[in-house]
């Protein structure tokens, strides 16, 4: 797994470094880390399905416990099938789709296989952090592929929506991750679904995970990122924003159900949530012109189908979800692909201007049509077996499982009928409009939508097959053993099949009605208007947050950083030790009158305007510290201090030569701010010193001298400690004595007359030209002869 992931990335780099000589074939280059993938996953399939997982892990910090975990399971080996298989399509038809790019091909290529490596790298995760970080950097290349156009301005604004939603809500997902292995004990996905947390922290978590993973997955009302993601490039559009990266939220919710399906308020949350989403998508997909637009809307509502499915935390229902995944992956990404097809040889994919594709493209219309077969749900396809199967599982008793039946009826109406209009909309003939295809198009943009529409009727030709991988994942739950079949003898849930078929039907034909009724509705909220004003709202925050702070003012930055030291390390310092009981306020009277010259020189270092004049006495300062470890005996310490202050004074004299004489005063109103900032420092500083010196316990950094010094020929431990850190400390000043004595030479040269180092036999500085003449007068002579 570890080579696998590392295939990806260095394949990225390897495309992306192909790019300017292959062009868009430097993409086939980036498949073969897919498709490498894909055949691996094929082959220890039997091995995980039998029950015997994959893992592998990534030491990071051994000593420390840092390592990432890899895991193949039922759940992993499902999406990653999904993830490789259908990025080697995908990228394989970007081979063609971008024949005609020369610009950002480079990007585009490093991204869409960087991508591929992320999302295999989600789902074999086995730790919530390092599921987390293959998360963001979903995001971070969908971003990156969404704005691929560059600078035209819709392009930015659906990448920056895309980010902000996803990116915002991926802070809850992480705060949820962290609460939720804490509650466990245990920062393992596997552990966690063996055996899951309760209590209010785990019902905290569960809501926060929750809203990451529907805006990830474009749930309601976090989903309108989706359709304008739809600017981005067809194979994006296949592969990130319908195959893979929106089932990101899906796969989470479906690792986490069995352990929160039970945990308030997970079950309703996800059942509403998920069956308004598939209504509102439906809905909202009849209205659509543009093709890519009708299957964007078409995609949330499939999304919410499967959030329904996969969360809801019976085994039928996860058999039912397992299926419907594999379905909608095919099919959608299919029909992707298809519109892609007819907008790069018609030049248009809005369907009023769109006609008699099908005959002029027979064989692009035959694959859409396999496709939409398993989006409406017909046999012998894989949709039909996740719906069949989606139907049984709410048919079973269940709380709630009678309005969740009703709903994902409905919404698979809604499926049938938008089937219909993108099929109708895409290849029907339109009496007045002229054909905008001026050619067949080219197998290399065909046949990668082919492979996925057969698969998605293969598959439901091999329900046994299909079954077998989705128990992987459903066999996690206990319940009804139910199959998935293509024939389950006359019941409820095949009467429920026919009913959508002939009302999504009914609707299609009845779509004038059905757009005078829906124009006649009230308005729905826009959350597309919402969420563009809430990225305004954040930007124009972070501008003006940022002209604030970054004002460009040393003594500015020097506050805040003063501010947060003192309130933040200081008020836990005061809040968790107190100020200690006693202390004395110095052990020799000498002590005493010293300090009070170093508090007087500090003040005075603050009052003084003149610069030269504040450095003397700063220097002072020094040297009345200095003069205290004498008084403490510490004579060591005490040359040492004299020595670097009386280095750092050269410097200080030689910088501030160059500039004004006197320091201008701040506003008054900076002064207090000043003044309360140097207070808090200093009670802070204090605060610290006395509580690390009133600490009577000992020090964990220590004990293992107590336990090493004597059997390593040290009986006295105190002087082992004295002797190694002096030894570090000395090292320590004589690196301070030697980087300042170096700063002063070079200041010293640098500012020289000579104008450079000086040499032997250079006359020395203030010489006279004329000695320097007669310097230069022999060397003269000696090169003429």
């Amino acid at each position: 797994m570890i080579a696998l992931l590392t295939a990806h990335l260095l394949l990225a780099v390897g495309a992306a470094a192909l790019a300017p000589r292959l062009g868009s074939r430097a993409l086939a280059v980036g498949a073969l880390a897919p498709a490498a993938s894909f055949g691996w996953l094929v082959a220890v399939a039997p091995d995980v399905l039998a029950g015997r997982p994959a893992e592998a892990s990534l030491s990071w910090a051994p000593a420390l416990g840092l390592e990432v975990p890899l895991r193949l399971d039922g759940l992993s080996l499902l999406l990653g099938l999904v993830v490789t298989g259908v990025g080697t399509l995908v990228l394989s038809y970007g081979v063609r789709y971008f024949a005609d790019r020369r610009d950002g091909m480079a990007r585009t290529a490093g991204v869409l296989v960087f991508f591929a490596g992320a999302m295999l790298a989600l789902v074999l995760a086995d730790d919530v952090l390092a599921l987390y970080v293959a998360w963001e950097l979903t995001t971070v290349c969908s971003f990156l592929l969404i704005g691929d156009g560059g600078p035209d301005r819709e392009h930015r604004t659906a990448a920056v929506r895309a980010l902000l939603v996803t990116t915002g809500a991926g802070f809850a997902l992480l705060a949820g991750l962290l609460l939720l292995g804490d509650a466990a004990g245990t920062y393992r996905l596997s552990a966690i679904v063996a055996s899951p947390p309760t209590g209010t922290q785990a019902a905290a978590a569960a809501v926060l995970v929750l809203v990451g993973a529907f805006a990830k997955s474009a749930q309601a009302p976090l989903h309108p990122w989706l359709p304008a993601a739809m600017v981005a490039p067809t194979p994006v559009s296949a592969y990130l924003h319908a195959a893979a990266m929106v089932k990101a939220g899906v796969y989470l919710v479906a690792r986490l159900a069995p352990a929160l399906a039970e945990v308030l308020p997970w079950r309703p949350v996800v059942l509403v949530v998920g069956v308004v989403t598939m209504l509102l998508g439906g809905w909202r997909a009849l209205a659509q012109t543009d093709l890519k637009r009708l299957l964007a809307y078409g995609t949330i509502a499939q999304l919410g189908f499967l959030v329904v499915l996969l969360g809801a935390g019976t085994r039928t229902a996860a058999l039912a979800g397992a299926g419907m995944l594999l379905a909608h992956a095919a099919f959608k990404a299919t029909l992707f692909c298809v519109v892609g097809v007819i907008d790069h040889e018609a030049g248009t994919r809005d369907l009023r201007a769109l006609s008699g594709v099908g005959r002029r493209a027979p064989a692009l219309a035959a694959v859409a049509g396999l496709a939409c077969l398993s989006m409406a749900g017909l046999p012998p396809t894989l949709g039909y077996l996740g719906k069949e199967a989606a139907f049984e599982a709410f048919l079973e008793p269940g709380a709630g499982h009678g309005w969740v039946l009703a709903g994902i009826v409905a919404g698979s109406v809604l499926t049938v009928a938008y089937t219909a209009r993108f099929l109708w909309g895409a290849f029907a003939d339109r009496p007045g409009v002229e054909q905008p295809m001026a050619h067949r198009p080219s197998p290399g943009l065909v046949v990668p939508a082919a492979v996925l529409a057969v698969a998605g009727v293969v598959g439901g030709l091999l329900p046994s097959a299909v079954d077998a991988l989705a128990a992987g994942y459903a066999d996690g739950y206990t319940g009804p053993d139910h199959h998935l079949a293509l024939w389950h003898g006359l019941g409820p849930a095949l009467a429920l099949s026919v009913l959508t078929l002939v009302g999504g039907v009914a609707v299609h034909l009845a779509r004038d009605r059905v757009d005078a009724a829906r124009r006649a509705l009230p308005a729905l909220p826009d959350a597309e208007r919402g969420q563009d004003r809430l990225a305004g709202w954040l930007i124009a925050a972070a501008g003006v947050l940022t002209r604030r702070t970054q004002v460009g003012s040393l003594p500015g930055y020097l506050l805040a950083v003063l501010l947060v030291v003192s309130l933040g390390p200081g008020g836990v310092l005061l809040v968790q030790s107190g100020v200690p009981d006693r202390f004395r306020p110095w052990d020799v009277p000498a002590q005493a009158v010293v300090g009070a010259a170093v508090v007087a020189g500090a003040a005075g270092v603050v009052l003084i305007r003149r610069r030269l004049t504040a450095v003397l006495v700063l220097s002072a300062v020094g040297y009345l510290v200095a003069l205290l470890f004498l008084v403490h005996g510490a004579p060591d310490l005490a040359l040492t201090q004299l020595l670097v202050e009386t280095l750092t004074l050269l410097v200080f004299v030689l910088v501030i030569r160059r500039m004004p004489a006197e320091v201008r005063r701040p506003p008054q109103p900076l002064w207090a701010l000043r003044a309360v900032a140097a207070l808090l420092v200093g009670a802070f500083a204090t605060l610290a010193t006395l509580t690390a010196s009133a600490r009577h316990v000992r020090s964990r950094s220590v004990e293992g001298y107590f336990a090493q010094a004597p059997a390593e020929g040290g009986p006295n431990v105190v002087n082992v400690i004295i002797s190694e850190f002096r030894a570090l400390d000395t090292l320590g000043e004589v690196t301070v004595l030697t980087i300042a004595a170096s700063g002063v030479a070079s200041l010293v040269l640098v500012t020289s007359r000579l104008r450079g180092t000086p040499r032997a036999g250079a006359p020395p500085p203030g010489a006279p030209r004329e000695a320097e003449a007669a310097r230069q007068e022999p060397e003269q002579e000696r090169e003429t002869a």
